[in-house]
């Protein structure tokens, strides 16, 4: 294969024949490209026997390994860290193989990166993703502890968020009670990763197929047309006005296999980005201050923070790049 110091490139090599092809002597034009006699006659050979095709690079990997890892072993590693997720350095010592050997077998198995494997499983993540905007969302809920006025314990210690929380309870006994949850309904298209979320109150057929006619709103306006939604088994998503709403819009309704939420896993993975990115950022001193901070987080979500899917890019340039506004 070519490096950065090569002397030959497939254009040096076409630049090679094409000078011996005019009738100059393999020596003279070798010495001018700077290699040697034999580089030049294997150059000028292969490309008489393989015409153009011959001039491609190759790869430099030998043709056989004799002292390779036998199969049966390569098997054995591959189940301890499927089975039992050790490293390099706990395997070795079981296979009696250098944690160097065993490095190497997980790369060509694709298996070294934990990151990469299925937790329940051990198998490596299969990852899909579709072809155009809109022709798959990704929708789900996420369920989080209100907070009380004042803060809760991450903000002021366990004593007085303690005192907060029934503070908060007994003031607001004879309204809508603030302690409970919040339940953070999300839609994640599956293309471009471009999200839109709503704190609601409860999950229950007619909020979640609210939450859906506003997601829906969202995605027109940057000239999305959802297709299909996929959601879980939750009770709000098989329920008859969820699919009634999907399908008077023109939308397919598709669901998971039960128990299978890394089929869901792009909106899997954006609920844990709201975690980490906005519910537990920092201390909130109230459930309304937390809930006005999501709408910054959706904006730099999907204006400027960049995606490691994306090439290092925002969601929204995807989006663009679709509709043909390349930026």
């Amino acid at each position: 294969m070519s490096h950065r110091n090569a002397r030959l490139t497939v254009f040096g090599r076409r630049l090679l024949v094409e000078r011996v092809g005019s009738g100059r002597p393999v020596a003279h034009v070798a010495a001018e490209m700077g290699i040697s006699r034999a580089t030049a006659h294997k150059g000028v050979r292969r490309w008489r026997t393989e015409g153009d095709a011959g001039l491609a690079d190759r790869s430099s990997r030998p043709r056989t390994t004799p002292h390779r890892t036998p199969a049966a072993v390569e098997a054995r590693v591959c189940e301890l860290r499927r089975s039992r997720k050790l490293g390099p350095a706990r395997i070795g010592p079981i296979l009696d193989l250098p944690a160097s050997t065993v490095h190497r077998i997980l790369v060509r198995h694709g298996l070294h990166r934990l990151a990469w494997l299925d937790r329940p499983t051990g198998e490596p993540v299969r990852r899909y993703e579709r072809d155009r905007p809109g022709e798959l969302v990704h929708v789900d809920i996420k369920k989080l502890g209100n907070i009380p006025d004042g803060g809760g314990w991450r903000a002021v210690g366990r004593t007085a968020g303690d005192r907060n929380r029934q503070a908060t309870t007994d003031q607001r006994r004879s309204s809508t009670p603030v302690i409970g949850y919040s339940y953070i309904h999300s839609a994640v298209d599956d293309h471009s990763r471009l999200a839109y979320s709503e704190v609601l109150a409860d999950e229950r057929q007619d909020t979640a197929a609210g939450f859906w006619q506003r997601a829906n709103t969202f995605f027109a306006a940057h000239g999305i047309t959802v297709e299909r939604v996929l959601t879980d088994n939750g009770a709000c998503y098989k329920s008859r006005l969820f699919t009634q709403t999907l399908a008077s819009a023109g939308i397919t309704h598709k669901k998971i296999r039960p128990y299978r939420p890394q089929t869901n896993g792009k909106v899997e993975r954006f609920n844990r980005t709201l975690l980490d990115e906005w519910a537990y950022l920092r201390p909130y001193t109230s459930n309304d201050e937390r809930t006005a901070a999501l709408a910054d987080l959706l904006h730099t979500y999907n204006h400027h923070r960049c995606h490691t899917a994306l090439a290092g890019k925002p969601p929204i340039s995807r989006v663009n790049n679709a509709a043909g506004q390349y930026t």
